[in-house]
């Protein structure tokens, strides 16, 4: 892309959305800053950011669902929710490594993700509502923490 060039950036994002991505980056790189799509630039950034909330939403449920699961359900599991639990971990660890301002977000969503979790594990086990504790009996640390299972009941 030549200086001279001169790109409706924004009838691009329209038509090639890939094509947008590219052409954006290279602008950038080339420090070609009046020819940027500043609207679409800054909605696909903010998308970005709540992407990574949404990921980190669906993370905490899974784990947090399992646990339940693992708690509360009549027969006891077999071991193969084990690995859901760690791979859901695993994301969550790598998120905060690279986004550690989410742990913040963590902190102010775990309530109302385990909330989802209680209503999953109910749907998936069978099992009433208020089986499940209205708080979570899991702490933060412990839902994160790869060593640990939660006792049974």
């Amino acid at each position: 892309m030549t200086a001279n060039f001169k790109i409706d950036t924004a009838t691009l994002y329209e038509k090639d959305f890939c094509l947008w991505l590219e052409t954006t980056a290279e602008l950038l790189k080339n420090r070609q800053l009046e020819n940027l799509d500043y609207d679409n630039l800054i909605e696909e950034i903010e998308a970005m950011g709540r992407s990574e909330k949404h990921s980190l939403d669906s993370n905490l449920v899974v784990i947090l669902m399992h646990l339940l699961r693992y708690k509360y359900q009549p027969q006891k599991p077999s071991r193969s929710w084990l690995p859901s639990i760690f791979e859901h971990r695993r994301r969550l660890s790598k998120t905060f490594k690279t986004s550690p301002s989410l742990k913040r977000y963590y902190q102010e969503v775990f309530d109302e993700c385990y909330q989802y979790a209680v209503k999953q594990a109910s749907i998936e086990t069978g099992l009433p509502l208020n089986t499940f504790p209205k708080t979570s009996p899991f702490t933060t640390e412990e839902t994160l923490d790869f060593d640990f299972i939660p006792d049974d009941v």
